[in-house]
């Protein structure tokens, strides 16, 4: 469920409602009560999810979730006892009924606080706060953390002791770990790039991001690199993991501890990374992939697919190091035929 720290719950709404809502017909009990959205995987009796891609029809089919938006051709899959919301575009009713349970607030936070850090902060002994930094209601700053100029750190937001927070950094929607090191110009639980695309004339919908962004300890983030908070589960960087500069992780992107990610590599969104993961720079990974611990993946490689554990890959696309090279090889044996 969203961290009530970020986001406050609508509802709850009737299996009939929720059909309304979303444009989806109803089945297996109208009249009962659903109080909040999940991620099939940890959802209660009480709440909705929704299954839009074929890749979990296994976790769709042993979920508890109450309900779920689903299409037609699926719908034999649910578990017993679970109602259906059933729809040829289950991921844009998903997003008609996230959006009844978490309406859109005004993101304008007013300050309790002259000096830019509201009353209710929690700040630790020790910290160094640049004076045009702001700091919002309920947000927690561990000991000994240094803040720069103009830095921005949302409501509810906890970073942990020994953080430094550069210059001009937006923390929103996230938890950060102990002795975090966050460059100037970082972004970090921005909405995540959810769409519920369109063929026809409606045009596209906006699906909301409500996870949040988990951080472990000892992580550093280099310059003007972004982070999106999840869409429902969050998006996490796990324990002494390092970002280099110009870095875009997508919303739901989980990234192991002690990985490297190099400048300018981009992660699409829901895609799993092990630990030791090393990803050369310009690399791009497509979403809803799985890559196996200690996976090294060349400069400029396009990853399209699931990576084994241990593998070096390179290429576009992405293919193991010995036929990749090959590859090349001959392609400039027949380059030197052409020429001759």
């Amino acid at each position: 469920m969203p961290d009530p720290r970020f986001y406050s719950v609508a509802g709850p709404f009737t299996l009939d409602e929720l059909a309304e809502i979303s444009g989806a017909e109803a089945s297996n009990g109208k009249s009962r009560m659903f109080s909040d959205i999940s991620p099939l995987s940890t959802a209660g009796s009480d709440h909705v999810g929704f299954l839009d891609n074929r890749k979990y029809l296994d976790v769709f089919s042993k979920t508890s979730a109450g309900v779920c938006l689903v299409r037609p051709d699926h719908a034999a899959k649910a578990p017993d006892g679970m109602a259906l919301l059933v729809t040829d575009e289950p991921y844009r009713g998903y997003a008609r009924v996230a959006a009844a349970f978490y309406p859109r607030e005004n993101n304008a936070h007013g300050l309790d606080g002259a000096d830019g850090i509201d009353k209710s902060a929690m700040i630790g002994k020790g910290c160094q706060i640049a004076p045009s930094a702001v700091i919002g209601a309920k947000a927690e700053i561990g000991e000994g953390c240094r803040i720069g100029p103009h830095s921005a750190i949302g409501p509810g937001v906890v970073v942990g002791p020994g953080g430094v927070i550069a210059s001009n950094v937006t923390l929103t929607h996230c938890i950060i770990g102990a002795n975090a090191v966050i460059h100037p110009g970082v972004r970090v639980g921005q909405d995540g790039f959810g769409f519920a695309i369109a063929s026809g004339p409606d045009g596209h919908l906006k699906v909301p991001q409500l996870g949040r962004v988990v951080i472990g300890e000892n992580v550093e983030i280099g310059a003007n690199s972004t982070i999106d908070r999840g869409s429902a589960p969050d998006t996490v960087i796990g324990e002494g993991t390092k970002i280099d500069n110009l870095v875009q992780i997508g919303h739901n992107v989980r990234i192991g501890m002690n990985c490297v990610v190099v400048s300018q590599v981009g992660i699409s969104g829901s895609t799993a990374i092990g630990d030791f993961v090393v990803l050369g720079g310009q690399a791009g990974l497509a979403g809803h992939l799985a890559i196996g611990d200690g996976v090294r993946v060349a400069a400029k490689a396009g990853v399209i697919g699931d990576i084994e554990p241990g593998l070096t890959v390179g290429g576009f696309p992405a293919r193991p190091r010995t036929e990749w090279l090959r590859s090349i090889a001959v392609l400039k044996r027949l380059a030197k035929k052409k020429d001759s």
